[in-house]
């Protein structure tokens, strides 16, 4: 009877045990599923956002070179007037030169009909050869548009057959301008010509104040305060010495 009791009790415990692990099973399977779902949830978003990722990439490639297109036809557009600009400039400058060229002739002509015997300067003759002012003129036009080397030897060729010219002065201070940015201690050598050649000319206080902007460009302040000081001393009314209480401002007095 005890036997029997005993198989009775392990009976129902194999059957208790296997109920349990087939609910442990399940469960397992439930939780299993569940994460397997979450899992491929979350690969889906992987996959849409790298799909998306690639479809932005693409559009900005697309953007990218519809803007490389467009700034290389813009490129191009400006290189061609640049183009167009050069051949303009390089047919100025020859008209410049062909005309210098046909002034200095007229001045080669007058120079042969003067009579010198003492070798000094005598007042032309010929009316076609062109006056000081007309080469002055023309030599400004020239600085004007750029033509540097040119306007140059315009004036210095004034200045070598008019040396008693009233564009004297001028001609002198534009030399130095010529200079001011290529060869800056060259165009002071001018400036300061015309200061102690024509020291009562109109062209005075302007190349007076030019010295003093060489030397603040250089950094020499007592100099650059010097020649400030100087045209307001000596052309009290001069448009520059209005603009000299601001520059010795900056220079610190």
């Amino acid at each position: 009877m005890a036997w029997l009791t005993l198989g009775l009790l392990a009976g129902c415990a194999l059957k208790s045990d296997v109920k349990r692990v087939e609910t442990e099973l399940a469960t397992f399977r439930l939780q299993s599923a569940q994460q397997d779902s979450i899992r491929a949830s979350r690969l889906q978003e992987m996959l849409e956002l790298q799909q998306a990722i690639m479809d932005s990439l693409s559009a900005s490639v697309v953007a990218t070179q519809h803007t490389i297109s467009a700034v290389r036809g813009a490129l191009s557009e400006d290189l061609y007037r640049i183009q167009q600009q050069l051949v303009q400039v390089q047919e100025l400058t020859g008209q410049s030169q062909q005309r210098l060229s046909e002034l200095r002739t007229q001045l080669e002509n007058r120079s042969q009909e003067t009579t010198a015997d003492t070798g000094a300067a005598v007042t032309p003759t010929n009316p076609s050869a062109p006056s000081a002012d007309q080469m002055y003129e023309v030599s400004l036009q020239q600085l004007r548009r750029g033509s540097v080397a040119t306007a140059r030897m315009g004036f210095q060729q004034l200045l070598k057959n008019y040396p008693t010219s009233s564009k004297a002065p001028d001609a002198i201070y534009f030399i130095g301008e010529s200079w001011a940015t290529e060869a800056p201690d060259s165009a002071a050598r001018y400036y300061e010509q015309v200061v102690t050649a024509y020291p009562t000319s109109a062209r005075a206080p302007g190349a007076l104040y030019k010295l003093g902007l060489l030397a603040e460009r250089r950094r020499d302040v007592p100099a650059a305060r010097a020649y400030f000081s100087r045209v307001a001393r000596d052309y009290p009314r001069s448009d520059e010495a209005a603009l000299v209480p601001d520059k010795l401002r900056a220079l610190g007095q």
